[in-house]
């Protein structure tokens, strides 16, 4: 479908080429499910909060193993096959919860639960290594920060319907469970479009790549300054994720569909700031657009002190979020200019 070299895209082609990559960028978001899903299965399985706490950990988890070995296996096996494998490792997480609520045993429910977070995990490691790259073979330079903020949008979006769906799920059907099933339709039909997208990539790594100079690259004060702000950008958005309906059921007594709302007013707003941000970086230099946006974050850290003695975490969600946007900029972990 596509036909895009040295980093460019054919004039006319854009949208065709771009299409199933975007897609792959919404999947991509599947993993901010794990929050909503992390508060139902406590209330499930009669959790504790620590044990609850570890479903997430469990998913972000395979980050900390997983990156490097995907970076060498993406430098051999291409970009395109990578988010290929990662979309196909997570739709078996999203099938796994809906035969594991199906069975008649809880612990069996409850191992399956494990294994699909777990997966969840593998397979957004797997992408999220993997399709900013990719992405780097359809745009140009100059537009890949805009681009990759565009992603992040659509990343943004299902992130915040998640809590929605299950909330509505759980409410009309008492099954918020099949959240899962309505991600995997899409999960298959991006990669069914990915699959058929031929995509020029550059050749594949002739083992020049290793796990050292990998870690090496940290060596280099901006890398290493690009890696602790995605460290910071990982921690709010789970930290958020998980924590926000907990906060609002304690202290107003919502139920947890309710509570979980409190998750999307954070992706609505982190949704909006993306979009800003994809029209900001085609004006701005990334430098500039860094700047602006590490004084955001401090303003919006600040004003979230206040905020949390007052039990109004949604409100200090969605200051954080609009400032999130910049972080897309970060990840490309290039120089700024």
């Amino acid at each position: 479908m596509s036909n895009a070299s040295s980093g460019r895209t054919r004039p006319g082609m854009n949208i065709r080429a771009l299409a199933p990559v975007m897609i792959s960028f919404f999947i991509m978001g599947f993993v901010d499910l794990v929050g909503i899903a992390a508060n139902y299965v406590k209330d499930d399985f009669s959790l504790t909060d620590s044990q609850a706490n570890l479903f997430t950990s469990m998913v972000f988890f395979w980050f900390l193993i997983f990156s490097v070995p995907t970076g060498l296996l993406m430098n051999r096996i291409g970009r395109r096959r990578t988010v290929l494998i990662s979309i196909i490792v997570t739709s078996a997480a999203l099938i796994v919860p809906v035969i594991g609520y199906m069975q008649p045993s809880k612990d069996v429910r409850f191992i399956l639960m494990i294994i699909s977070f777990c997966l969840l995990g593998i397979g957004n490691t797997l992408m999220q290594v993997s399709l900013n790259p990719l992405l780097s073979n359809l745009v140009s330079d100059d537009k890949l920060a805009s681009t990759l903020t565009l992603g992040q949008f659509v990343k943004a979006i299902a992130s915040f319907i998640a809590p929605i769906l299950a909330g509505w799920m759980a409410t009309a059907f008492g099954m918020w469970w099949l959240l899962y099933v309505i991600f995997l339709v899409v999960a298959i039909v991006g990669y069914a479009l990915l699959a058929a997208d031929h995509i020029e990539e550059a050749a594949p790594d002739k083992g020049k790549t290793s796990i050292a100079r990998c870690f090496a690259l940290l060596k280099d004060p901006v890398v290493l300054l690009c890696f602790l702000g995605i460290v910071s950008h990982v921690g709010i958005d789970v930290g958020i994720n998980t924590t926000a309906p907990k906060i609002l059921m304690e202290q107003t007594g919502q139920s947890l569909s309710t509570a979980g709302i409190a998750t999307s007013v954070y992706f609505v707003f982190r949704t909006i700031g993306c979009l800003t941000g994809s029209v900001t970086l085609q004006r701005l230099s990334n430098k500039t657009a860094l700047r602006i946006c590490a004084v955001m974050m401090t303003l919006s850290v600040v004003s979230a002190s206040p905020c949390s003695s007052r039990y109004r975490s949604p409100p200090c969600s969605s200051a954080i979020s609009v400032s999130r946007w910049s972080v897309s900029a970060t990840r490309m972990c290039s120089r700024c200019s």
